[in-house]
């Protein structure tokens, strides 16, 4: 005979489980009733009886419509549907009560009744409750937003391009769902910001977006990076251990970057992660669970490495899932004059400077240049052009000279060349000045034998906060 079997067959044991139904029911504090299939009053709580003045073992035996004002309980035990939440007048206020029918082989047996709020403007206040700690938890979410935000979003990704219309729609799409992104293309063509992009507008954008650049990095150290390790794995290892990105990813977003440099013997652990989403710290035995999604870039063709048996091919098809490939700015030069003018007025807002304009034949120089370095290169030619710019117009003669020597004239390469050797001697001066004297303005100007006035405008030309 089973326990279970043991415990029915005491009385002892069956008397103390009908002793706690009866305190849970005597316990239940807005008080409730049950009735029988007639109506007739067979269970009422102590509260109840409280709250109506009644004592409740003397209505046990009455009909329900002698106990309690507008009662449909015997009207329940007959339709045999409950009536949830519905509005009762009792004692001159309106409450709001369940009436829920048992049955039992298909036929109501009983009736059970309970008081939801005795007085129904409760609701009311339970509603703006509600409505209040919603409010809460949507600035709660907006602040670890701000703290946890990355810093690019779709509205950082720049470009008109056919290509690139179609490639921001793609990735849109991969907010969507949490499959793997493998992100393509030249050094500094913004792959990061994608990455970030598709974390910021996914449903994991209140989670961290963890980083980790596969190729800067030493081989040795890679595997505790990114798995963790416990106290005592290696020498030097903390007291205590140190959680890995993998982990610190949870249910966020993982994004690995430069990842054809991924040593090979670390791909088959980074592929069964994928694969089952748990690992070990290295020097631990304690499995450890992380729901992260996935996104990996890089700017060799990992196509070529499978060749070269440098990339696993199970690990590339479980990271190839969304291709996004950028193209390099050469290939979009209709996106450069925008990229222009967004990241001048960026940069403007930042220095607090007047917003900075171009001459039409500077933007021809930047729209006839190559840009092997792409976004990342055409934002440092704009910031070296910004420190030394005088005035709010940029010139052909303000652009750094490797960029225009094949666009100017032989007269005017010279005092191009001069004024830039100027302007970068002018500010390395006064960046020696400023650490010499650790930042104080007043003695820095002295040393520059310069009036303090003249040094402040020197540092809002040159962008230098110090």
């Amino acid at each position: 005979m089973t326990h279970e079997h043991e415990g029915y067959g005491d009385k002892g044991a069956l008397q103390a489980q009908l002793d706690m139904y009866h305190m849970i029911f005597e316990s239940i504090y807005n008080g409730c009733m049950v009735t029988d299939a007639q109506g007739y009053v067979t269970h009422f709580n102590a509260p109840y009886g409280q709250f109506l003045g009644l004592d409740p073992a003397e209505q046990v035996g009455r009909h329900c419509t002698e106990v309690v004002e507008n009662t449909r309980m015997h009207i329940v035990a007959q339709t045999g549907k409950a009536e949830i939440n519905h509005i009762q007048r009792i004692k001159g206020q309106n409450m709001v009560v369940q009436r829920i029918p048992i049955k039992k082989d298909g036929k109501v047996i009983a009736v059970f009744g309970q008081v939801m709020f005795k007085d129904v403007r409760d609701v009311g206040k339970l509603a703006k409750k509600i409505s209040l700690l919603e409010s809460k938890v949507r600035h709660y979410e907006e602040e670890l937003m701000t703290l946890r935000r990355t810093r690019y979003t779709f509205d950082s990704i720049i470009g008109n391009n056919k290509t690139m219309r179609l490639l921001k729609k793609e990735a849109l799409k991969a907010t969507a769902n949490q499959f793997p992104v493998l992100i393509t293309g030249e050094s500094g063509t913004g792959k990061e910001i994608f990455a970030q992009a598709i974390h910021h507008g996914s449903a994991r954008r209140l989670y961290p977006f963890v980083r980790i650049n596969c190729s800067a990095i030493p081989k040795d150290l890679l595997e505790s990076e990114l798995f963790g390790y416990e106290s005592g794995a290696f020498t030097g290892a903390k007291a205590g251990g140190k959680p890995g990105k993998i982990e610190l990813a949870h249910r966020g977003t993982l994004f690995l970057d430069e990842i054809g440099d991924l040593p090979v013997e670390m791909q088959p652990k980074l592929l069964r992660v994928l694969e089952e989403k748990e690992f070990e710290r290295v020097g631990g035995t304690k499995v450890i669970q992380s729901d992260f999604r996935l996104i990996s870039a890089t700017n060799q063709n990992l196509e070529i490495l499978l060749e070269q048996n440098r990339f696993r091919k199970d690990l590339f098809y479980r990271l190839n899932v969304i291709p996004l490939h950028i193209p390099p700015l050469r290939e979009r030069r209709n996106d450069i004059l925008l990229l222009v003018r967004h990241l001048l007025k960026q940069m403007a807002r930042e220095a607090a400077l007047l917003d900075v304009k171009m001459t039409p034949e500077a933007q021809e120089v930047l729209i006839r240049y190559a840009w092997p370095g792409n976004v990342r290169e055409l934002f440092n030619v704009l910031e070296r052009t910004l420190s030394t710019l005088e005035g709010d117009v940029v010139h052909i003669e303000d652009l750094p000279f490797y960029l225009h020597r094949g666009h100017v004239d032989a007269e005017n390469s010279p005092s191009a060349s001069i004024r830039e050797i100027r302007s970068g001697a002018e500010r390395k001066a006064i960046l020696d000045a400023l650490k010499r004297t650790r930042q104080n303005k007043a003695a820095a100007a002295r040393i520059l034998g310069i009036h303090r006035t003249l040094l402040y405008k020197k540092l809002k030309q040159y962008g230098i906060t110090p």
